[in-house]
C-alpha cells in the first residue's frame, strides 16, 4: 500500500493551513537564519495565491507547502524548500521573476525558473498519445532536460508536485485521472528510479497502478489486508529470533518488516506468471547495519538460521545497480517453511536507496566532493551535449526517450529466475550479469535448448543457458566493438577490469604484440610515434602498450589514431619552386607549388586516405602518388631525386580507395559467400577476386580488391572476416 505523511496541519477553517504549525514542525531541520528565509517565502505564496483552490477544495497554499514538506523529508537545501513554495507562483499570479531573485537571491530565482519551463511537459505525452508530436510539445521537455542537467534539484522539486497532484487525484474526472496516471507511470516514476528516490518511485507507480488498473489493485490490495495480521506476527517471529541471534555475536543494527508495494507485487506476479501466493518476497525484512563487513557476516547468521532458495541471492553491494542502488538480497525458508525476503544493507546505503541524488546533495551543499552524486547525474549532462548535434527537436525526444525510459529485456536463468538486461544484450552480457566468474568463463551459449553464438541478441522469455570451461579466461575479441560480444558497458567494464588487473609486464608483453599485429594487417610500416603518444594522453610508449594489452585502448582507437595525418616526407625537398598548394578537382590530393596536374594511385601501394605520401611526376601519365615507405619509390628516390613532389590529402576524404586484402584459410564450401556477404553488409564495393587454392593442405589464399574509405573501416572488416570459421589470417597485402 502507499503510504503518505505530511506535517503540513489544516486549520478549522475549511481548505486553510496554518503556516506557523508547518513552520514550528520543521524547525529542527534548518539554522534559524535559513528558517526565516523558509518563512518568507510561505509568507509570500500564502499573499500570491490567496482566493486559490484546488479541485479538493483546499486553499492552494496547501499545496505548495505539502510539496516542500516531500522536500523537506527528503533532507533538502532550504533553497530548494523556498524554491518549492514558489514554484507555482510565476505563471498562477502576478508575481515576477524579478522578484523572487531580489527577495530570495539568484540561485533560488533559477530554481523557479526552471519549473516553470517545466510546466507544459503533461502535455507532451497525451498530445504523442494521438500521434502529433509537434514542435511545441517536443520543446518543453527540451526545456525539462536542459533545467535538469544544469540543477538536478529542479527535478526533484517536480517530483514533490507530481507526488501530491497524484495523492489528491480522486478529485478530477475520470478522463484525467487515467491520463495524468500513466503520465506519471511513464515519465515520473522512472525519473525517480533512476535518481534513486525510491521513496518517491514507490508511491508513484502504487498511485499510478490505482487509476490505471483499479480492479487489479484492489484485488492485491484487499489479499495484503486479509493477512495482514498473520504476517505481522510472523514477521515478529522472525525480527526478534534475528535480533537475538546478532546481539550474541556483538552486531548492533535495526530490523524492521518491509512494507511490500502493490505495483511491484503486480509486477513481479505477470513477469513470472504466478499467482499472488507465489511470490516470495510478500514477507520481507530489512536489517540495517553500520558497515558493509557486518553486513556479510549478519547474512551468514541469517543463512545459517533457515535454509537459502537457490537461485534468490543477489550481492547488490559488491555489484550495485545502474542507479548505484547496494544491498543484500536473499530469499529464505523461514519459519514453518515459509518464505520471507531479507534485505540486509548500511544505514548510509539506506538512505541512498530512500532519498538517491538527495541524500548527496549536502555533501554537494558544503563544498565536498561526492563520487556518487556526480556518478548520479553525469547521464543528465550527457543530454546537454545532444542538444549541440541536432536542432531537430523530436530527434532529442527519441534519444532521451532511449537514454532515460530505456527498454529492456527480461530473460530466465535454467532455474526459472528472471534476469533483468538492457535491451540489446548478448548471452556475454548475461554471463556477466549472472555473475563475474561465469562471464570469464564462457564459452558458449544456448536459448531454449539450442547453442547460438555468444553475439547472438536476446528477447524477452529467451531461457539462456550458459557453457563454461573450468579455467576459462575472457578474450581480448570481447572488447572489440565490431564483433558484437559485449552490448553492456557493465560487462566490458569487467573485462577491461580482468586485463587491467593482470601484471604490467605480461600486459605490456601482449600489448606489444596486438600493436604490432594489428600495424601488420593494415600494412602500416611507419607510425609517428609522439603523436601516438599525445593522442592518448601517455607520456611513455611502454605505458601506451601496456594500456593495449589490459584492453584500455582497443584496435578500433588504434586503426583511427593511426589514421591520423603524419608528416614523413624526404628530408631533401623537391627542387620545384614552392607555392600555394592548388586543391585539384578530384578533391582528393593537394599537390604543392603546381598546377592541375593528372594524378593517380600508385597501384603498386594503393596508399588510403591521411597515411604518409609522396609524389612521384611522371613522363605522361601526371604525378603518381605513393605511400612514402613504398619500396618501388625509394627506389626511384635513388635515382630521380628531383621528380618528388610534396603532396597531401585533402579535406575531403569521403571517396573510396583501392586496397588489396589476402586472406588465408582453409577451403570450405560456402567460404566465399560468407566473406561476399560480409563485404556486403559493410557497403565495400569489391572489384576483383582472385583465389588459389593449394590442393595439398587444401589452403586457399584469397586475394580481394575492395575500395574503403579509411583505415578504421579496414580494420573492422579485418576483424569480422578474421572471426569467420576456417579463416586463418587476413591483412592488407602491400
Amino acid at each position: 500500500m502507499v503510504s503518505v505523511k505530511s506535517r503540513v496541519p489544516v486549520s478549522d477553517q475549511i481548505g486553510e493551513v496554518d503556516l506557523n504549525a508547518w513552520l514550528a514542525s520543521i524547525s529542527d531541520s534548518y539554522p534559524e537564519e535559513q528558517l526565516e528565509i523558509i518563512a518568507r517565502a510561505c509568507a509570500l505564496a500564502a499573499k500570491a495565491h490567496h482566493g486559490q483552490s484546488r479541485a479538493s477544495g483546499e486553499a492552494y497554499v496547501g499545496h505548495v507547502m505539502t510539496v516542500a514538506d516531500i522536500l523537506v523529508d527528503l533532507h533538502m537545501d532550504y533553497e530548494t524548500v523556498s524554491a518549492a513554495l514558489l514554484h507555482d507562483v510565476v505563471e498562477d499570479t502576478s508575481v515576477e521573476l524579478t522578484e523572487i531573485e531580489r527577495d530570495f537571491g539568484l540561485s533560488t530565482a533559477r530554481l523557479v525558473d526552471g519549473v516553470t519551463k517545466m510546466s507544459s511537459l503533461p502535455q507532451y505525452r497525451s498530445a504523442a498519445g494521438e500521434g502529433s508530436v509537434d514542435a511545441q510539445h517536443a520543446e518543453s521537455l527540451r526545456k525539462m532536460l536542459l533545467a535538469m542537467a544544469e540543477d538536478v534539484r529542479v527535478v526533484l522539486i517536480k517530483l514533490a508536485d507530481r507526488l501530491h497532484n497524484m495523492r489528491t487525484l480522486n478529485f478530477l474526472p475520470e478522463y484525467k485521472q487515467v491520463r495524468i496516471a500513466q503520465e506519471t507511470k511513464d515519465i515520473y516514476a522512472p525519473l525517480a528510479n533512476r535518481l534513486g528516490i525510491w521513496q518517491i518511485k514507490w508511491e508513484l507507480e502504487d498511485l499510478s497502478f490505482r487509476y490505471l488498473e483499479p480492479t487489479t489493485y484492489k484485488q492485491i490490495a484487499q489479499l495484503l489486508a486479509e493477512r495482514r495480521l498473520d504476517r505481522q506476527q510472523f514477521i515478529d517471529e522472525v525480527v526478534g529470533r534475528l535480533t537475538s541471534e546478532l546481539e550474541q555475536v556483538g552486531i548492533k543494527g535495526e530490523i524492521q518488516g518491509r512494507a511490500k508495494h502493490i505495483y511491484s507485487i503486480w509486477r513481479k506476479m505477470r513477469r513470472k506468471d504466478v499467482e499472488f501466493d507465489k511470490i516470495f518476497d510478500v514477507r520481507a525484512v530489512r536489517i540495517l547495519l553500520d558497515n558493509v563487513a557486518q553486513c556479510y557476516a549478519a547474512l551468514g547468521i541469517v543463512h545459517s538460521l533457515w535454509p537459502p532458495i537457490h537461485g534468490e541471492f543477489d550481492d547488490y553491494i559488491a555489484t550495485p545497480k545502474d542507479n548505484l542502488y547496494q544491498s543484500l538480497h536473499t530469499a529464505i525458508y523461514g519459519p514453518g517453511g515459509r518464505v520471507v525476503e531479507v534485505q540486509i544493507r548500511t544505514h548510509e546505503m539506506h538512505e541512498h536507496s530512500e532519498l538517491g541524488v538527495a541524500a548527496h546533495w549536502r555533501y554537494k551543499e558544503g563544498g565536498k566532493h561526492n563520487a556518487a552524486f556526480e556518478d548520479r547525474i553525469a547521464w543528465m549532462r550527457q543530454l546537454l551535449e545532444w542538444k549541440d548535434e541536432s536542432d531537430d527537436a523530436g530527434d532529442f525526444i527519441d534519444r532521451f526517450k532511449a537514454e532515460v525510459f530505456e527498454d529492456r529485456v527480461y530473460v530466465m536463468t535454467p532455474m526459472g529466475k528472471v534476469m533483468d538486461l538492457p535491451q540489446g544484450a548478448t548471452p556475454l552480457d548475461f554471463a556477466y550479469y549472472v555473475h563475474t566468474d561465469i562471464g570469464h568463463r564462457c564459452r558458449g551459449a544456448k536459448i531454449d535448448g539450442h547453442i547460438v553464438p555468444l553475439t547472438h541478441e536476446l528477447t524477452n522469455g529467451d531461457s539462456v543457458e550458459i557453457l563454461t570451461s573450468k579455467r576459462g579466461i575472457p578474450s581480448r575479441d570481447w572488447l572489440s566493438p565490431h564483433l558484437g560480444y559485449l552490448n553492456t558497458p557493465r560487462a566490458r567494464a569487467k573485462v577491461r577490469s580482468w586485463f587491467r588487473h593482470r601484471d604490467h609486464d605480461q600486459n605490456l608483453v601482449s600489448g606489444r604484440a596486438l600493436f604490432d599485429k594489428e600495424l601488420h594487417r593494415l600494412g602500416v610500416e611507419k607510425f609517428d610515434k609522439k603523436s601516438l603518444l599525445t593522442r592518448f594522453n601517455y607520456h611513455k610508449f611502454d605505458d601506451f602498450l601496456a594500456a593495449i594489452g589490459h584492453g584500455e585502448i582497443s584496435t578500433a582507437q588504434l586503426a583511427n589514431a593511426v589514421d591520423m595525418p603524419v608528416q614523413a616526407l624526404p628530408r631533401q625537398q623537391p627542387r620545384h619552386k614552392r607555392g600555394h598548394a592548388k586543391r585539384l578537382k578530384s578533391d582528393e590530393i593537394w599537390v604543392q607549388g603546381v598546377g592541375d596536374l593528372l594524378t593517380q594511385i600508385a597501384k603498386c601501394c594503393k596508399p588510403v586516405p591521411k597515411e604518409p605520401i609522396v609524389g612521384y611526376i611522371t613522363q605522361g601519365r601526371g604525378v603518381t602518388i605513393h605511400r612514402h615507405d613504398c619500396s618501388s619509390l625509394l627506389r626511384m628516390q635513388k635515382s630521380h631525386q628531383e621528380r618528388l613532389i610534396e603532396v597531401s590529402w585533402g579535406g575531403d576524404t569521403r571517396s573510396s580507395y583501392p586496397v588489396d586484402m589476402l586472406i588465408i584459410a582453409y577451403d570450405r564450401r560456402g567460404l566465399l559467400s560468407d566473406i561476399s556477404m560480409l563485404l556486403s553488409n559493410e557497403s565495400i564495393n569489391v572489384n576483383s577476386v582472385n583465389t588459389l587454392t593449394d590442393r595439398h593442405d587444401n589452403m586457399a589464399h584469397m586475394t580481394i580488391s575492395m575500395e574503403i574509405s579509411d583505415l578504421a573501416q579496414l580494420s573492422r572488416v579485418l576483424d569480422k572476416i578474421g572471426q569467420l570459421r576456417n579463416v586463418v589470417e587476413v591483412k592488407r597485402r602491400t
